[in-house]
């Protein structure tokens, strides 16, 4: 489907979509709907307030995302909280980089640069190493939660909410970056849940998420679901019925798109669980929002709906643990039994009493989806009931087999290595 398609379809689509609340009359629960059209972008630039309610439960209310802290950790303290991070015997966490306002997604550079995202700061980043020492350059300004990045054909790619740029030549352009070309906008603009990180698979194409602008709801059918976007603009569906996606990675074995996504808020501290999914056909239901975690019809919008007519996910990973980026692991330093496995940066809670999560947690998954098994490989950034140092969010494999873990809390890079 190409980006005209798209654009051509939102008046039919507008049609069709609902936002959904659910009242109660006369002692009987009713659906109550709502219709919008959201063909044009001025809708996109400000959607109904309504869309943005929580939906909590009485137990849930009062509770909102903490605030990180104004300015990177410095250097000296980060080494005194790696000292508290558990890994299995053999492996060694250090900081790779610091300084690093809300980093997010990391890729490479044909020539070592490391690229990384961020979140609100507006800011893309080069990591470099000069002589031994690490140079960290913001190279990217003003740009719109630019938190994903991907790099092809000497070309970087930025992801910034409705856009998806291209800045050619960029590794050796660092001190000024060349005009960005925009490749694919058929976008909305709303912030909420329209962060994105970026997946390419071996053909150039993008996998880019489409989270819905609220906690739960009836999404219109141009959002909850990722795209992949080719290198030319051209895009198609590949996956329906998604929440909130930052995360991803093409599988070595298959060559096909599995991701993170994490569940809605406000039910309970335990309830639903956040989960790992594996895209095996195009167009596959992954049940938002009538189904959480494969077997939970949602208590407001299941609306007839039963959890057997969507794509159950592969592991469920746990309650408000806010799995963000993932890889497989495709290196060479690690012990074999690690190969293809799957780590997941958990950013943590914040929709619970108790926080959990702030970890890098190892799933062992064969390649058609069964026999998945997780475990905790890297933890400790959780330092009290609802206190962190760290908030791990992106995974990213070197080329000796080390792995780099991004921290948008601290501001920080760091990597994980093994010897035997």
């Amino acid at each position: 489907m190409t980006k005209k398609s798209f654009t051509c379809r939102k008046p039919v689509i507008a049609a069709a979509i609902l936002a959904a609340g659910l009242t109660l009359g006369g002692g009987a629960a009713h659906a109550q709907l709502k219709s919008y059209d959201s063909s044009k972008p001025s809708f996109w630039q400000n959607p109904p307030p309504d869309w943005f309610l929580g939906d909590e439960t009485e137990a849930q209310k009062g509770q909102a995302p903490p605030v990180g802290p104004a300015t990177p950790t410095p250097l000296a303290e980060l080494n005194e909280n790696l000292k508290r991070i558990k890994l299995p015997p053999g492996f060694k966490i250090e900081v790779y980089a610091s300084g690093i306002p809300e980093a997010r997604q990391m890729a490479w550079g044909d020539d070592g640069t490391l690229f990384v995202g961020s979140f609100g700061a507006t800011n893309v980043y080069a990591v470099t190493d000069k002589g031994g020492k690490r140079e960290v350059k913001t190279i990217l300004k003003g740009l719109n939660m630019p938190t994903g990045v991907a790099f092809r054909n000497g070309a970087l790619y930025v992801i910034a909410i409705d856009k998806l740029l291209r800045y050619d030549g960029a590794e050796s352009k660092l001190d000024e970056m060349p005009k960005p070309v925009v490749v694919y906008d058929d976008m909305p603009s709303y912030v909420a849940h329209g962060w994105k990180y970026i997946v390419t698979d071996k053909e150039g194409a993008m996998y880019l998420p489409f989270g819905p602008p609220f906690n739960i709801g009836i999404p219109p059918t141009s959002v909850s679901q990722i795209r992949r976007v080719h290198p030319n603009g051209q895009a198609e569906i590949i996956a329906l019925g998604v929440r909130n996606s930052v995360g991803g990675d093409i599988d070595p074995r298959t060559g096909q798109y599995w991701f993170t996504e994490n569940a809605r808020d406000w039910i309970s501290d335990d309830l639903p669980s956040d989960k790992l999914n594996h895209v095996t056909r195009l167009g596959q239901h992954f049940g938002y929002p009538y189904c959480h975690q494969g077997d939970m019809p949602d208590p407001k919008f299941a609306m007839g709906h039963k959890c057997d007519e969507f794509t159950p996910p592969v592991l469920n990973l746990g309650a408000h643990v806010a799995p963000l980026g993932m890889k497989f692991y495709t290196g060479n330093q690690f012990p074999a039994e690690y190969q293809n496995n799957i780590l997941i940066a958990e950013h943590g809670s914040w929709n619970r009493h108790t926080y959990q999560g702030a970890r890098i947690m190892r799933v062992t998954v064969d390649a058609d989806g069964k026999n998945a098994k997780q475990e905790v490989f890297a933890e400790g950034w959780l330092t009290g009931k609802q206190e962190y140092s760290g908030r791990p969010n992106d995974i990213l494999v070197a080329k000796d087999g080390a792995i780099l873990v991004a921290d948008d809390w601290a501001g920080a890079i760091y990597r994980i290595s093994y010897s035997r």
